[in-house]
């Protein structure tokens, strides 16, 4: 019971305590116009190339920018401690690690699942895509396997942020990598040979090939196999995360590194 108080109450305390994203001045621009205008601009340049249709662009990139609230808010979400001075607090308690950490990551799937289906469905209205009503609680499962998957990958960020000052530089580097290999505006297939083994390694890659299919009217059995592989992406990105952190929670013991001066 005390573990799972730790995981559910103490992420969401955390995660409001934590993320600044709270603030409708922050939120809004941030995770609710930028995705929208972020789709726009690679429909109309998909438009202007004469390469694949809106569709494809509009589903692509809602599914990556949940990479946004998985990389930011998972990080700062740890290492945000870090920052003001609390994380020696959380360190010295007798709070078992696994509810502690990945309880903090429950908040930011449900966070990165607004942000994708939200700039989905508005950006479906403004360019008129024909998506059935059907697929779409189809494509929200989806939604949540990826998230889950990219929420592992801002773990090992967020384990990063244990060592190093910054990370907001960091976490935009892997956006702009997300951006290029998950097959979001290029299909996978026209990528270079060794650029298809990265992208089909990473998070988001086959959630947003499977979101593709499904609204074109494919069943989750037939894409059983994407979101299979999807989700034990996420797993291992999630196992090696905690294990990062527990690693890097050790190393700063041992370094008197734990606070930032």
């Amino acid at each position: 019971m005390t573990s799972l108080r730790i995981f559910f109450i103490g992420g969401i305390t955390a995660y409001r305590g934590l993320i600044n994203w709270l603030s409708p001045w922050i939120f809004v621009p941030s995770l609710i116009v930028v995705p929208i205008f972020q789709i726009l601009l690679f429909v109309f340049i998909g438009r202007s190339a004469g390469v694949q249709n809106d569709e494809f662009f509009a589903i692509g990139n809602a599914v990556q920018y949940a990479s946004v609230p998985c990389l930011f808010a998972m990080t700062n979400a740890i290492a945000g401690e870090r920052n003001q001075q609390t994380l020696a607090y959380i360190l010295v308690s007798p709070s078992p690690r696994l509810p502690l950490f990945l309880g903090r990551a429950l908040p930011v799937i449900l966070n990165a699942m607004f942000v994708a289906a939200f700039s989905l469905a508005v950006t479906a209205l403004i360019l008129r895509l024909d998506i059935p009503p059907s697929t779409w609680a189809p494509i929200a499962i989806v939604i949540v396997i990826s998230t889950f998957s990219c929420t592992g990958l801002g773990l090992i960020c967020a384990a990063v942020g244990l060592r190093v000052r910054e990370t907001a530089v960091l976490n935009n580097v892997i956006f702009g990598l997300l951006l290029i290999f998950t097959g979001a505006n290029v299909p996978i297939e026209e990528l270079p040979g060794w650029m298809q083994t990265v992208a089909n390694s990473i998070p988001l890659t086959h959630g947003i090939q499977a979101a593709r299919e499904v609204a074109q009217g494919a069943s989750l059995a037939d894409v059983d196999r994407l979101l299979a592989t999807e989700f034990l992406i996420g797993v291992v990105y999630t196992f090696v995360g905690y294990q990062a952190l527990r690693f890097m929670e050790h190393w700063s013991r041992k370094r008197a590194s734990i606070q930032i001066a």
